[in-house]
């Protein structure tokens, strides 16, 4: 009997620690986003031509998806101070503030692998977890324009894996905006060994992850940024109209 209330006493204490780890992991990362986010909203034209002109120095002038002051005005390029030993290899520097700069030919080169990987897809095959509210909108704007279906604030566990559920739905494919806030929707599709298209910052640990963008996920201009080119992708790879702007996703970007 004692035995057994150890047992219990211990299990409840590891639970407690583990909520503890949690808290103080959702606060770093609050902090954080905050700050990326400040930092992504009053990018200078100044800043924006400084970059873009580094940037055309550094690599070749293939054309991009979207104009490369496009990518630098919505802060596509900016990580964090933190970088994964998986995401260090989309980082060509830090800037004097510690922040993390991802290679902007390389967020383009993913982006075309990413559209060419989802439209083997039909719409009704895959959906989208977006949890943190900077990617709220853009979200439901990657939905209205692409017909594919979007959770955001919260996505419940279990919807795609327990079949008791009334709300209980089948996908082929997964698309999240972070792999650590989006946790839930990865950890569902993981079980049933399937797809994820994922956004993943340089704070990011990628496992499990079929095909990721290296991007800034934190701030609401560069996740608009990153669905506008993947809706309007898709659309034009499955014939859908698609009339959108990338300030209908990421907002007066001026």
């Amino acid at each position: 009997m004692q035995e057994q209330q150890e047992k219990i006493n211990m299990k409840s204490l590891a639970e407690e620690l583990k909520q503890r780890i949690s808290k103080k992991e959702s606060s770093v990362t609050s902090k954080e986003d905050k700050q990326i986010q400040e930092i992504s909203e009053n990018i200078t034209k100044k800043e924006i031509k400084k970059e873009a002109k580094q940037i055309k120095q550094a690599k070749s002038d293939k054309e991009t998806l979207i104009p490369l002051e496009d990518y630098i005005k919505c802060a596509v390029h900016l990580g964090t101070k933190v970088i994964t030993p998986h995401m260090k290899k989309y980082v060509y520097k830090r800037r004097a503030d510690g922040l993390a700069v991802i290679n902007t030919a390389l967020i383009d080169e993913k982006l075309r692998e990413a559209i060419d990987f989802m439209s083997k897809y039909d719409q009704e095959k895959i959906y989208l977890a977006c949890k943190r509210e900077a990617g709220w909108e853009a979200a439901k704007k990657f939905g209205e324009t692409t017909g594919i279906q979007v959770f955001t604030k919260k996505y419940p566990p279990g919807i795609t894996t327990n079949l008791i559920l009334e709300d209980f739905f089948e996908k082929e494919l997964t698309i999240i905006c972070d792999p650590w806030i989006d946790k839930n929707a990865l950890n569902d599709t993981i079980k049933l060994k399937k797809p994820v298209l994922s956004l993943c910052d340089t704070n990011n640990f990628i496992q499990h992850i079929t095909e990721i963008i290296p991007c800034n996920n934190k701030s609401k201009k560069s996740v608009g940024c990153i669905l506008y080119i993947l809706a309007r992708g898709y659309c034009k790879a499955k014939k859908i109209p698609f009339s959108a702007e990338l300030e209908d996703f990421t907002g007066e970007l001026e």
